[in-house]
């Protein structure tokens, strides 16, 4: 992950490999620099926006225009980055464009960012500066992403400002650990490895750590856990991972991931076309252990737990059947019908057992659902559950950049999900797609306790892509919703 850090000097004298200033777009004419950029102008007489017009400059959001500055300031390459108009420019506008120009100027050392909104700033440089390289050999044409991002302010001595960027390299350092484990093969990162991955970084983070094997799992009864994992020959774990603040908490939080860390679709097995990406089946359990590491580094004042359960979906002669009844944590007795709908099984011991923790809220996240991307596409998760905090996860998503909708749970997929010979049916009788999202987040409603306010977040389209990097969002893992989960617990810890 690319360096933090502040300063102070006069854009015009900094010493850096580039500068970067925003620039507004003007309906009427010629763009206008955003905040920050007057030394640097004055520094070219005046006349940098007329220069960059020349080389194309509109001022459209994320758009990166590159100067050579010919020795006229220190920094040999001056870049304007585009905010969208200056009304419109909000802290997503900021983040997207400064992830969009540090991407840009890879290859750079040090580059300096002076743009409106610290943290955003802050937050889209350095999640934009991410590459996973881990197994592909350098080449000559290779760039390395940016070493050092300088962020330009008025005292970088500043309580506020040192507060600001010490919590956007929180979560983009967590981020990158979540990107790295998504973005990893099935081959290297199967539950074992998973589970011991994130044990070894959250005991560094301070975070009390237990690690349930297929023994404890049995002896537990965890029965949706191990029925996923029956097929694979390398078995299942639940990991726990506990925050406590010093003092009086403010609430307790419970946060629930599915941890898939490869997803054939068992003996209900998927097609060929697009496997691969079922790599990223365990971004929900990703982002819920990222999310604990950046809540181990900022110490909200708010008690946290949280539940990954993780296992292979593979097909075997040992694997679990459609037609089979599993008897879950929870008691429940389920009857599969698709084998292919495991993630709502692992986590609803899970939920079920966060439930024991008696905690005030519970947000579970993963990528369930296909369903979730022919409702709302690959940029906006789905939300379902208590409908007293849908616009509580709306507004947490929208403040830092992870769109989500709210979506309902009525009566009649409920029917849907009756069985003739269990409690309950994995999916709907009779393998009908209607309403496919609304199933999953209506199943996992079964397995939460009475009196628990929880968020179900379906994030199959926005936490994984495969489509062109935008913003500050590369190709593949996006760490969707790591930051939604760390607002929503910091605003629990402010506002109860």
């Amino acid at each position: 992950m690319s360096s933090l850090a502040l300063a102070d000097t006069n854009l015009a004298s900094l010493p850096a490999d580039a500068v970067v200033v925003g620039l507004y777009r003007s309906a009427d004419g010629a763009p206008t620099l955003a905040p920050g950029a007057a030394e640097l102008d004055a520094a070219f007489d005046h006349r940098l926006v007329d220069t960059l017009v020349l080389l194309g400059a509109t001022g459209a959001v994320g758009e990166v225009t590159r100067l050579a500055s010919l020795g006229t300031v220190p920094a040999p390459l001056v870049a304007a980055v585009g905010l969208g108009a200056a009304e419109d420019a909000d802290d997503e506008a900021v983040r997207r464009a400064a992830g969009a120009a540090v991407r840009a100027l890879a290859g750079s050392a040090t580059v300096a960012l002076a743009l409106p909104a610290l943290r955003p700033a802050a937050e889209g440089a350095a999640l934009g500066g991410y590459r996973f390289t881990r197994y592909r050999a350098a080449t000559d044409t290779d760039r390395a992403p940016v070493a050092k991002i300088q962020l330009v302010v008025p005292d970088a001595k500043d309580r506020a400002a040192k507060a600001e960027l010490k919590r956007a390299a929180a979560l983009a350092d967590a981020a990158s650990f979540t990107r790295d484990w998504v973005n990893s093969p099935g081959n290297e990162l199967r539950p074992p490895a998973f589970a011991d991955a994130v044990s070894k970084a959250a005991t560094k983070a301070g975070l009390a750590v237990e690690v349930l094997d297929e023994k404890a799992l049995r002896k537990g009864g965890y029965g949706g856990i191990l029925a996923v994992g029956l097929g694979s020959a390398q078995p299942p774990r639940l990991v726990r991972l506990a925050y406590s603040p010093r003092g009086k908490a403010a609430a307790k939080v419970a946060l629930v991931g599915k941890g898939i860390t490869f997803d054939t679709g068992g003996l209900s097995i998927k097609p060929a076309k697009g496997m691969w990406e079922m790599k990223s089946d365990m971004a929900g359990a990703a982002a819920v252990a990222g999310a604990m590491l950046a809540i181990a580094a900022l110490k909200p004042k708010v008690e946290v737990v949280a539940y990954l359960p993780m296992a292979e979906n593979m097909p075997s002669g040992s694997a679990y059947r459609p037609g089979d009844v599993v008897t879950m944590y929870s008691g429940t007795r389920v009857e599969v019908l698709n084998t292919d709908a495991e993630g709502r099984m692992v986590l609803a011991d899970a939920i079920a057992r966060a439930c024991e923790e008696g905690p005030d809220y519970l947000f579970e996240t993963s990528t369930l659902t296909g369903g979730q991307v022919t409702s709302l596409g690959h940029r906006i998760a789905g939300v379902m559950g208590s409908e007293s905090l849908h616009e509580r996860v709306r507004a947490a998503g929208e403040r830092v950049g992870e769109p989500m909708w709210p979506m309902p749970l009525p009566e009649e997929i409920a029917k849907l999900m009756t069985s003739d010979v269990a409690d309950l049916s994995q999916v709907a009788t009779g393998m009908d797609r209607s309403g496919h999202m609304l199933q999953g987040g209506y199943f996992l409603s079964r397995f939460v306790a009475d009196g628990v306010d929880w968020a179900h977040l379906d994030v199959a389209g926005p936490a994984y892509h495969e489509s062109e990097e935008y913003g500050y969002l590369p190709k593949g893992a996006t760490a969707v919703p790591l930051r939604t989960l760390v607002e929503l617990v910091v605003d629990v810890a402010d506002n109860g």
